[in-house]
This record gives structure tokens, sequence and C-alpha cells, in this order.
């Protein structure tokens, strides 16, 4: 039933908001322009209320504005806000017109006839976690590009440490006691190794934040059933927490595997199947470091010392179901790996590792089920 509800459509950028009001004694449009400031919002509810009545629902693209918008509107009484998932949004092929009045028109009215879909928002504290674990990522990317520069200057100047693996303790006390004659040399190589030390330990520090937050009582219990796994230490063990959230929202491990992107692309038609390359959709964080974890599958099903201590106190169906993971996707990997390319065969591993992830994150009755 949509009748005696007000359907709004905001388009959110920085500096501003576009809004569109369809209400129940509005049949046709009202749109108007505010500040992207609390006071303006403020004001933009109270007129939802005053020109158009009855439940007022809201709704806005996911973008990089976040939440915010969201969590204030819904603090409001009668004020629903959600937020839109951008790719899923019908387009039509030919409209090549696009302003920031007709993208709000267009939401509200996509948003009335029941054709958009949610983004599940994270809760306040549940986006900071996730903050942090992508800061991490940004370090680690940070690092590898001052490692790059590094080693490209070693090579520029014909600079090799053999016998030493790259970045190793070795390799790096090795850069740290090289001497150059050139004076401006060596400074260009000591501000190198500088930008390399820093990034390092911002990395660590993240790393411990994380593992703090991983032995805390918010994030303990679901941190620790994945870490029963192979392959899932802390750091990935809090990424996929923090981007997921809520496991019970997902019905099936089809549905999971969909959201990660993980799932093979598909154009069939006229009783011809053609399925392609996994589609990519989703988020990517959690889909980068299940493939990196399903590398370790590869090797032969064992449980070595630092597995062992992570499954310390966690409960033996988790195990059993982790130990189960570790024999079916190894076969897997053998099997696949036989007639396809090795990466491909991971990601395919990556996939049915997904489905273990699932059944021991739902709640008991449910995954007894």
């Amino acid at each position: 039933m949509t009748e005696g509800i007000t359907w709004v459509g905001l388009d959110v950028h920085k500096a501003n908001i576009n809004v569109a009001m369809f209400g129940p004694l509005t049949p046709r449009a009202v749109q108007w322009q505010i500040a992207n400031e609390p006071q303006a919002i403020r004001r933009m509810a109270k007129k939802f209320a005053r020109i158009g009545g009855g439940e007022i629902r809201v709704c806005y693209e996911a973008g990089p504005c976040g939440y915010v918008l969201q969590r204030q509107l819904n603090s409001y009484e009668d004020i629903v806000c959600e937020v839109i998932a951008p790719s899923l949004i019908p387009a039509k092929a030919g409209d090549r017109v696009k302003t920031d009045r007709r993208d709000a028109l267009k939401l509200a009215e996509l948003f009335r006839a029941g054709l958009l879909t949610e983004v599940h928002a994270p809760s306040e504290d549940d986006e900071w976690v996730r903050d942090l674990c992508r800061a991490r990522e940004d370090a680690k990317q940070d690092l590898l590009r001052c490692r790059h520069r590094l080693s490209k200057f070693f090579l520029r100047h014909g600079i090799r440490f053999d016998g030493c693996r790259p970045w190793s303790r070795r390799y790096m006390d090795h850069a740290r006691k090289l001497k150059l004659e050139n004076a401006t040399a060596q400074s260009v190589l000591d501000d190198y190794l500088l930008a390399v030390s820093q990034h390092d330990e911002r990395v660590l520090e993240l790393e411990r934040r994380m593992s703090d937050l991983a032995d805390g009582d918010c994030y303990r219990e679901r941190a620790s059933k994945l870490m029963c796994f192979r392959g899932i230490a802390v750091v990935t063990a809090m990424t996929i927490v923090a981007e997921i959230h809520d496991f019970s929202r997902f019905k099936s491990p089809r549905q999971l595997m969909a959201y990660l992107g993980v799932i093979p692309s598909e154009c069939s038609s006229g009783g011809k199947e053609n399925r392609g390359a996994i589609t990519k959709t989703g988020n990517s964080h959690v889909r980068r470091v299940l493939v990196e974890a399903a590398w370790h599958y590869r090797h032969p099903p064992r449980v070595g010392v630092k597995l062992r201590k992570r499954r310390e106190g966690q409960p033996g169906a988790v195990i059993a179901v982790a130990d189960k993971a570790q024999r079916r996707i190894h076969r897997r990997y053998l099997r696949l790996s036989e007639k396809k390319p090795r990466n491909k065969a991971t990601v395919a591993c990556a996939r049915e590792l997904v489905g273990f992830i699932w059944a021991v994150m739902q709640p008991e009755s449910q995954a007894a089920a």
C-alpha cells in the first residue's frame, strides 16, 4: 500500500541537496534545493511533514557522502530514510540528459514504484571499524609504492644484494648499511629508506589496532570463528566482519557469493548457456582478501602451529566445518588446476570458501536447517 505515503528522492552532493517529493496531497512532483547542512536538513524534514504528510519515505544514492544524512533523517519522527545501490538503479538506454534535478525526480519516481534496492547501512561503530580496515589497505599500498621506488633506485644504480630475499630483515639491514660516494645519491637513498620505515610502522600500528578490536567483546566471537579457517588470520577476519557486518541478511550462501561478486556472469538465451568471468560486483575488499585466503588451499590439508593456536577454545562444530573446507577446497583446486589456469582455480576455491564461511556465521538454528 502506497496511499498516504510521501515519497522523496534526494540527489546529495557535498555542497547542496536536490529534493523531489511526491505526497498524498501533491500528486505532481515538488522540487527544490537546499544546502547540505544539518540546520537546512532539519528545516527540510519539517517541510516534508507540512506539505507531504503521512509516513515519509526518503532515499538517496550511496556515495562519498556516506550515511550521515540517513542517520539524521531517521532520528526524526515519521521519516524512514534508505540508501540506494547506484549500480542497481534502472536506466533508460536512450536517456542522454542528466541533471541534479532530474536525478532527484528519477529517484522519487522509482522509489514510489518499488524499483530500487536498499544498501545495508552499517552502524556508526561498524563504520569506524570498516574505515580502520580500509586505512590499513591504503597503508599497505603506500608501503608497496615506497618499496618499488627504492628497488628501482637500486636497479638504476646497479646495486644488488645477492642471497637476500627482497624486503627481509637481512635485505633491509644491507640497504641501511649501504654508503654511496655521492652525497646527493646518499640523501636520496636515506629519504627512500625513511619512507619505507615510516610506512612499515604505520601498517604495523594499524594491524595492532585491528588485533585489539578482534579481542574486544563486540568482535571476538565473529572474528574467532573466521580465524578457524586456514588462510584467515586477524586482518582478513576483521576485514570480512567490518565489511559485511550482518551475515544473517543473506538467506543462502549463493546470496553472499553474489554480493561479493564471485559468481560467474551469464548471458544465456534461446536455449544456449553462456557463462563468463566472475561478476566482480559488490564488495571488492572482502573479495580480495578471500581470494588471498583461497591460495592457501592449494596445499594439502594440515593444521599448523598458528592455526591450532587460533582454534583454541572455539566450538567443535566450527572447527569441523573448517576442516571439511580444507579437504573439499583442496580437492577442488587440484581438479580445476588440471584444466584451468591457477588463478581461475583459486577464484573458484574462494567462491567455495564463501559457502563455508556463511555456514559458520549463521545462527545455530538457521545453519542447522
